[in-house]
């Protein structure tokens, strides 16, 4: 299990009496007494304040004697104490940052997978149910068709493809009919399935 990011209680006072003594407000040789008004200041128990202080103490920031209160002994030490906390809580919030990000990300990893299975499986659903595709042909000189009427090649009939499309010399005609005439030159847009796109290929050769 993870310890908490959360700096303990008795550390988060400590770094105040800290903070106090760093910034000049308690000068050294400052003497300390009154630990249970201490304990109403910071809004805790005693044995916190205990703690804290002997978190100093062990840091050479006060000294404390028993039953005779505490005294500040390095301004010096408590400044670095101060800026190494700070550095950790900044530490700590680059971490949760991170996690955060992580997790975040990982959220968007999976929402991308699933949007790409589903692109995916609609795309062969739509494969699987409308297997017609639009393909382009050009009409050669020598083509039998130039010169004919779509009725005249019995284009379907030979091809089983549609034209949607006859582009000649620029300009489209959508949906031609049946005495729409072909022209060397013409590009064909004919929709049907593969094998009706081979039938035309030989077909307008």
């Amino acid at each position: 299990m993870r310890k908490s990011d959360t700096p303990s209680v008795y550390s988060q006072v400590a770094f105040d009496l800290a903070s106090k003594i760093a910034s000049g407000v308690w000068s050294e040789n400052t003497r300390f007494s009154g630990r249970s008004l201490m304990s109403t200041q910071y809004g805790v128990s005693q044995e916190t304040i205990r703690r804290a202080l002997k978190l100093l103490s062990d840091q050479g920031i006060v000294g404390v004697q028993q039953n005779s209160g505490a005294v500040v002994l390095s301004k010096e030490k408590a400044a670095a104490y101060v800026a190494k906390f700070q550095s950790a809580q900044d530490l700590r919030a680059l971490k949760n940052e991170l996690r955060t990000l992580m997790a975040e990300r990982s959220r968007l990893d999976a929402r991308i997978e699933e949007i790409v299975t589903r692109i995916t499986d609609l795309k062969d659903r739509f494969t699987s149910s409308d297997p017609l595709h639009n393909y382009e042909f050009e009409i050669a000189p020598g083509s039998r068709l130039v010169g004919k009427t779509v009725r005249q090649a019995k284009f379907w009939q030979n091809t089983e493809a549609t034209i949607v499309a006859i582009i000649s010399d620029g300009k489209i005609n959508l949906s031609p009919g049946p005495d729409a005439v072909f022209q060397a030159g013409d590009t064909l847009v004919v929709a049907g399935t593969p094998d009706n796109a081979n039938r035309v290929r030989h077909f307008i050769a």
